[in-house]
């Protein structure tokens, strides 16, 4: 496994989608390949919620952030599918992936440093929404004097910004790929989104977001994690997961007592989060998420308006039989508006008993559809 190292962009000033600047900000990214004489063989990819920079690759170390580097992070998340000869070849391309503007890996972020002030910005960082982690890439791309794209990828919220990024710039890239996303929140999407925001924020511990000098709200942000993680994999995984696990508990709770395998597994997935996250990281993806608006943040009243300008666009859409994060039909209402503009669309649907996660756990599900759509 290739050793990789993260890099660092810096600009001064990024103009958010509720019309206030913030700067100066400093993109964490990782590259794979080789960046062509043209500059027309890059790949953007748009990682997931509790995702990073580093997509391939094995990067022991990021400067600057400390304890949260765990042993979890430091294997790409999409290693088995970025590489010489792998799915998405960097014999080929190049790849670019960044971490996303409100992150916790090295981009800025709430716990990154406010100059003003000298203490990190917790509480009093922006509210920020997926058009501006779209929108806080684009000085990147300028930096490698990337005009257009050969395709952009994203799965779970990295579709949704996938999404985002194709609507709103429909002339940067002509191959667009998201995988198990959706473009409008659903209901119960909102709802469990609200249970993990209430989670952190009536943690004791939380502070109003200003807990950088004193105890994180791990218990929040841990429960918040065991809110979601039931949606990213399928039951029965979740179970075979389980089958052999089993620890007592004492510090979580006092009167009750953990007393299966099910229930160890699931607090330990709450508690492996809060060692390589930071919850206020956490509440504004959330956040984002939630409020994901497509048509507001294009302008148009219709998606036949805003997809009728993006022709020249061809998808390769990815749906998982057992999802239930972002359930199937999610998938057909994007191929429906999509095919109303008469877009060309690829609607692949991968059968998977591992729900959710699919896409990071099992790449041989994906890398035929992927190597085709890509090498066109």
């Amino acid at each position: 496994m290739k050793n990789v190292e993260t890099q660092f962009f810096t600009y001064e000033t990024l103009k958010l989608q509720n019309g206030t600047e913030f700067g100066p900000v400093t993109l964490a990214y990782e590259t794979y390949g080789t960046l062509n004489q043209q500059h027309d063989n890059a790949i953007l990819l748009f990682h997931a919620l509790t995702g990073s920079q580093h997509a391939a690759g094995y990067n022991p170390a990021v400067p600057g952030i400390g304890e949260h580097w765990t042993d979890v992070c430091q294997t790409g998340w999409w290693d088995e599918f970025i590489g010489p000869g792998k799915a998405v070849d960097t014999d080929r391309f190049f790849v670019i992936c960044a971490n996303y503007f409100g992150g916790c890996y090295g981009t800025t972020g709430p716990s990154s440093i406010n100059p003003e002030t000298g203490k990190p910005y917790g509480g009093d960082f922006p509210r920020i929404s997926c058009g501006d982690i779209v929108d806080s890439q684009l000085p990147l791309l300028n930096h490698f004097e990337i005009s257009k794209l050969h395709a952009v990828i994203g799965a779970s919220l990295g579709g949704m910004l996938t999404m985002n990024f194709a609507a709103r710039y429909p002339e940067k890239s002509d191959l667009i790929i998201p995988l198990a996303c959706g473009i409008e929140p659903t209901t119960l999407t909102r709802a469990h989104n609200l249970e993990q925001i209430l989670a952190i924020e009536n943690d004791p511990n939380f502070s109003d977001g200003h807990y950088y000098d004193s105890v994180p709200p791990v218990r929040g942000l841990a429960l918040a994690r065991m809110i979601s993680h039931k949606t990213y994999v399928s039951l029965d995984f979740i179970e075979e997961r389980a089958h052999d696990r089993y620890e007592q508990e004492h510090d979580e709770f006092s009167w009750y007592k953990i007393s299966t395998p099910l229930e160890s597994y699931i607090l330990h997935q709450g508690r492996k989060l809060v060692k390589r996250f930071d919850a206020n990281t956490y509440l504004q993806m959330i956040a984002a998420w939630s409020d994901y608006n497509l048509l507001r943040d294009t302008g148009f009243s219709s998606y036949e308006q805003l997809f009728g300008r993006c022709t020249n666009q061809r998808y390769l859409l990815f749906t998982i039989n057992d999802d239930v994060c972002f359930y199937p039909d999610e998938q057909d209402f994007i191929r429906r508006k999509l095919e109303a503009c008469g877009i060309s669309v690829n609607h692949v649907t991968v059968h998977s008993d591992k729900g959710h996660d699919s896409f990071l756990l099992e790449p041989h599900l994906y890398e035929k559809d992927l190597r085709e759509a890509l090498n066109c």
